[in-house]
């Protein structure tokens, strides 16, 4: 995971979920991960605060693309 690369970031873990399941629904594997920004807003909980999108470096622009289609 330590080369994957962040493509977008999400403001909540329910919307970092729905952003990989539109990912993986394309066939591009993605994790949610919680950010460092904001340190200590959530004391601990690691679902509160915004998540980034982490995708492979291969995958990186595909999946931008994907994430900027009109719904």
């Amino acid at each position: 995971m330590d080369d994957w690369v962040v493509v977008d970031v999400a403001r909540s873990e329910p919307e970092a979920e729905l952003l990989c399941s539109v990912l993986r629904g394309s066939g591009v594997e993605c994790l949610p991960r919680l950010t460092d920004s904001g340190a200590g807003a959530g004391d601990g909980l690691g679902t509160v605060g915004a998540h980034e999108i982490l995708v492979s470096p291969q995958d990186a622009q595909d999946a931008r693309e994907i994430l900027r289609e009109p719904p």
